[in-house]
């Protein structure tokens, strides 16, 4: 599968400070720019960095930005599964993940999340793809947010809905091992019923026969 990559950008004014989104964004742009100390809830910033650069030279890898001149306060990841997931289940070329989206805690009242989303996902190549992305309540800013977990996943739910993304039920053991846990997806509209019959196969893989 070729994977198309159309570069989109956005500008944003707010509080006399400009806000950048864009992406795909090569490990060559990525060089030129700092990554946020504060981006740090997968692991350290500079090992964060590392591997956001790692993804961005991928065949199918796509990362997008939120900077602030030439520094990295957020951003979003899209890859391949990884392969000791059930969702890398037949090697679906057209099942790619929503990695990873990350703000620092000092940019957050800014309240571009949702437009970091929404770049990222406004390209007409996506409708050539599902995108999923597991929700696990272990992975969220419980502390900082000041939310319960089951407030946070409305949250998350309302955020990746400006993606176009939506609520899949599965029988995946570590998304159904807690209520807050969930599975959401965007199904794009080239997508045909034979490629979402595979992905219905991966979401129910302990369905009982008699």
């Amino acid at each position: 599968m070729e994977h198309i990559k159309t570069y989109q950008s956005q500008t944003y004014q707010i509080n006399d400070n400009q806000y950048v989104i864009e992406g795909p964004v090569t490990c060559k742009a990525l060089d030129k720019m700092t990554f946020d100390e504060g981006l740090s809830a997968f692991r350290s910033p500079a090992e964060q960095f590392e591997a956001v650069k790692e993804i961005s030279e991928l065949d199918e890898g796509r990362i997008f930005v939120l900077r602030l001149n030439q520094h990295i306060i957020g951003y979003v990841t899209y890859h391949y599964p990884d392969p000791l997931e059930r969702w890398s289940t037949g090697n679906l070329p057209y099942l790619i993940e929503l990695g990873a989206i990350e703000i620092s805690l000092p940019y957050r009242d800014i309240h571009l999340g949702s437009e970091l989303i929404k770049v990222s996902l406004a390209a007409d190549e996506y409708e050539d793809y599902i995108v999923l992305t597991t929700e696990y309540y272990w992975h969220w800013d419980l502390k900082n947010s000041g939310l319960d977990v089951y407030e946070y996943k409305k949250l998350m739910q309302k955020l990746m809905g400006y993606g176009g993304l939506e609520i899949f039920a599965t029988d995946d053991p570590e998304i159904t091992s807690h209520p807050a846990n969930c599975l959401m997806a965007r199904i794009g509209s080239r997508i045909s019923i034979e490629q979402l019959q595979a992905f219905d196969d991966i979401r129910f893989m302990n369905r009982f026969f008699f």
